[in-house]
């Protein structure tokens, strides 16, 4: 095994043990308690014979779903889980929905209306249990009165194009979307709402998480409208979705529930894991292996390419000698302005690639944790000094890839390209910087 090979193996192993940390079954197990006098969530008791409607949406529904049936049993009265094509798995109880991420489609309607329907079945059960995780958002989005699915659609694939965080995304989606910014729990007619979360979101903010389809939303329609007005191209941003927005902001239409809001006293929430969760399992994985850790972001963000050049400068401070390791999570952006293929994580890997350039004994690995970066079928890439070389010898070249935005495609004729395939979690990116051998 070369090197560089065995540097590759050495960072995959560290990020498995991260997405290991951050297993939804393992963590759903570990809220979940029953007991002859009752099942208890997150601590919370419900009476013996209680009947819960369950709900599970994101890239880790299913396996969230499945732990709770297994632990719930009869408890779950009726249910359904939504997630992303190729992340379902068969359960017992609850029928399980595919639907489209990160753009929302017919499907992702079709579901929000269904989860819709049965949080507000009546007769009420005892409790509403939600399992919420990342890619929630577009998973089950269901456009407000007023605007049609090409109209949300349009204003996601704008947003995503124009390198807008996942607050501002959000922020957005919760002004366009009937179950966001709070509303489910609204229209929820259980006594109690039970919110189980894997965060894939800085802070694990519940306000951010899923668009916080049962918490109070801080922000308003005029919020909404000055992040697109700074993010995206007028004539970029669909008509329709903007109309909603400035009917929104002239107070022609309701706001979101906000902090304090009585309907929302009823619901209990808890984060299970999160992005810390599988850094410091990645983190401790190495330095077990021998290496000098040093988690240098616990909240990574801002231009992708513009990251990596600040981690390439900062392990070159770190100077010659030793086994380092420098570990980020978080969730960095992408502004889109070539026709390429790829992600945050890839284009990452591959700005890397360029500042890293002729050094020996150096090693990236950015990736998503949960097995998929942007719309492809790569978790992130693997970039080391030679992979530019590499990259020009096989006919890619990395200064045109990453012009374009086409980090997939480089990659994929390079040989960096990390597959995973679905993980079953979500908890955002972790990226894993090393300098030294990895004997």
């Amino acid at each position: 095994m070369s090197p560089a090979a065995g540097l590759r193996a050495e960072l995959e192993g560290f990020f498995r043990a991260g997405v290991a940390a951050a297993d939804p079954a393992a963590a759903v197990r570990g809220a979940l308690r029953r007991t002859p006098e009752g099942l208890a969530i997150a601590g919370r008791r419900l009476e013996p014979g209680a009947r819960i409607t369950l709900l599970a949406v994101g890239k880790a529904a299913a396996a969230m779903a499945g732990a709770f049936e297994e632990i719930a049993g009869d408890a779950v009265a009726s249910g359904l889980a939504i997630t992303k094509d190729g992340h379902g798995r068969p359960l017992r109880r609850l029928a399980l929905r595919e639907a489209g991420h990160p753009v929302p489609d017919a499907r992702s309607e079709s579901a929000a209306r269904e989860a819709l329907a049965l949080a507000a079945a009546t007769p009420a059960p005892e409790a509403l249990a939600l399992l919420l995780s990342g890619g929630a958002s577009a998973l089950w989005a269901c456009p407000l009165p007023g605007l049609d699915l090409a109209g949300l659609a349009g204003a996601t694939e704008a947003l995503l194009a124009s390198g807008a965080s996942i607050d501002e995304l959000n922020c957005v989606r919760k002004h366009l979307c009937e179950l966001a910014g709070g509303r489910l729990g609204v229209a929820a007619v259980a006594p109690r709402v039970e919110l189980l979360v894997i965060s894939d979101v800085l802070g694990d903010r519940l306000d951010v998480i899923g668009s916080g389809p049962c918490t109070p939303d801080p922000s308003r329609y005029a919020d909404a409208l000055e992040i697109v007005a700074s993010r995206v191209r007028g004539g970029d941003f669909p008509a329709s979705a903007r109309r909603v927005l400035e009917e929104g902001a002239r107070g022609e239409r309701p706001e979101s529930p906000k902090p304090g809001d009585p309907r929302l006293a009823r619901v209990a929430a808890r984060v299970l894991a999160s992005n810390a969760t599988a850094l410091d399992a990645a983190a401790a994985a190495a330095r077990g292996a021998g290496w000098e850790v040093h988690v240098v972001s616990r909240a990574l963000c801002g231009e992708a390419r513009e990251v990596a050049r600040q981690l390439a400068a900062a392990i070159r401070a770190l100077g010659p000698g030793g086994r380092r390791l420098l570990v980020a999570g978080g969730e960095t952006t992408v502004t889109v302005r070539g026709g390429g293929r790829g992600g945050r994580s890839q284009e990452l890997a591959l700005a890397a690639a360029l500042e890293l350039a002729g050094l020996e004994g150096v090693g990236l690995l950015a990736a998503g944790t949960d097995g998929s970066d942007g719309p492809t079928d790569a978790a992130g890439a693997f970039a080391d000094g030679g992979t530019a070389a590499r990259g020009r010898a096989r006919g890619a070249d990395p200064e045109r890839a990453l012009a374009e935005n086409d980090a997939y495609g480089f990659f994929d004729a390079e040989g960096g390209l990390l597959r995973t395939g679905p993980t079953g979690t979500n908890v955002a990116d972790l990226v894993l910087l090393a300098a030294g051998s990895a004997d």
